[in-house]
């Protein structure tokens, strides 16, 4: 097996002397030989090397288990899709707090890529009635495209394209390795349609574009039918996601410690990398794909709206505006049946003239 700088090099010199950051990350998390997520990941929570906050309290699993019940079809049988479960913490939750008379009828569905958290899932929900599945496409296709559909904490995971605004326009930074040691570096790519590439920052100002969300959201979404969902991560709209926030999102997390600049680059596939998610970009991306948006709320709104605000202090946190109960967020998409809608204006990824996405294979699902 070669090298991790073997490989690296080879991609460098496959791309003619840089990596996009993009392409860097992607093999980072999600190489099979060496990628963070395929091999190296400890667990998700207060072991692992990050916490999520599905494993620091109940309320969310709580929030969502009324959120099924208030949508459950009608009929006996019914699916649930969770993409990118983690630890399996938030799923035992959830269906915990479905309760037996909750979940009769019930085929509850994972979407996991990674085999060590597949294998932490499957030790976490042993009562349970559960299929695991590679891809969202195989889950719809095992549910007949109805379903309802939840993420927690996934699409912050995705590989992004990292941008930085200099005095002639926006350029794409790429990494490029010499003597063993990583730098960043320009790389001519196109730009993407993005929210995030607004046209009075300034010099300098830093944004992550996750283009790959786009492309794995088309890559599936045709096959859901009838099918609700719930897509809940840390973030925001534009143009508060960037903020006081000249050097954006991008990080990494290492035992529990938090790394930016280039750190981010060291520990290549043995540390979690992350940015913020662009709500404006996903809410585009996914009326694109033919959902129609239901809600775009805060975390803390979602519990109370859900009556799942509890007195732990963890939970307490969860729910707390000026805390974790802001900083994320929640977007409800439907598609397809009884949840169609009339026509909707042009979607701000329309308005910006997006183009037909390639598949990607998805991150973390």
């Amino acid at each position: 097996m070669t090298s991790p700088l073997d490989f690296l090099l080879a991609l460098q010199t496959e791309g003619g002397g840089a990596i996009p950051v993009e392409r860097y990350l992607r093999e980072a998390l999600y190489h099979p030989d060496f990628g963070y997520y395929a091999r190296n990941i400890r667990t998700v929570g207060r072991r692992g090397d990050f916490a999520t906050s599905a494993s620091l309290g109940e309320a969310l699993g709580t929030g969502i288990a009324r959120w099924l019940r208030r949508h459950r079809p009608s009929g006996l049988a019914w699916h649930v899709i969770e993409a990118g479960a983690g630890s399996g913490e938030l799923a035992r939750t959830v269906l915990r707090r479905l309760g037996p008379l909750g979940r009769p009828g019930l085929t509850y569905h994972i979407v996991e890529t990674s085999p060590v958290l597949r294998a932490e899932q499957q030790r976490a929900l042993p009562q349970f009635r559960v299929r695991w599945h590679d891809s969202m496409t195989d889950a719809l296709a095992a549910c007949g495209g109805r379903a309802l559909i939840f993420s927690n904490e996934l699409i912050d995971a995705f590989p992004c394209r990292l941008y930085e605004r200099t005095p002639g326009g926006w350029t794409e930074v790429g990494v490029r390795i010499e003597g063993g040691r990583v730098s960043e570096c320009a790389v001519g790519r196109d730009l993407p349609a993005s929210s995030a590439l607004f046209a009075e920052a300034a010099p300098g100002q830093r944004v992550e574009v996750h283009v790959s969300v786009a492309e794995w959201l088309a890559s599936w979404s045709s096959a859901a039918r009838q099918a609700r969902m719930l897509t809940i991560d840390y973030g925001d709209e534009m143009p508060a996601l960037y903020r006081r926030r000249l050097r954006g999102t991008l990080r990494a997390y290492f035992h529990h410690q938090r790394y930016e600049g280039a750190e981010v680059y060291h520990r290549f596939g043995k540390q979690d990398l992350t940015a913020d998610v662009n709500f404006t970009d996903l809410r585009a991306w996914t009326e694109r794909c033919g959902w129609r948006t239901a809600e775009l709320t805060s975390q803390a709104e979602f519990l109370a709206a859900h009556g799942a605000v509890r007195a732990g202090l963890h939970d307490a946190e969860l729910a707390d505006h000026t805390g974790a109960g802001g900083a994320f967020k929640v977007l409800e998409s439907v598609i397809g049946g009884e949840t169609d809608a009339p026509a909707r204006p042009a979607s701000l990824w329309q308005r910006l003239g997006g183009r037909p996405a390639s598949t990607l294979p998805p991150a973390r699902p």
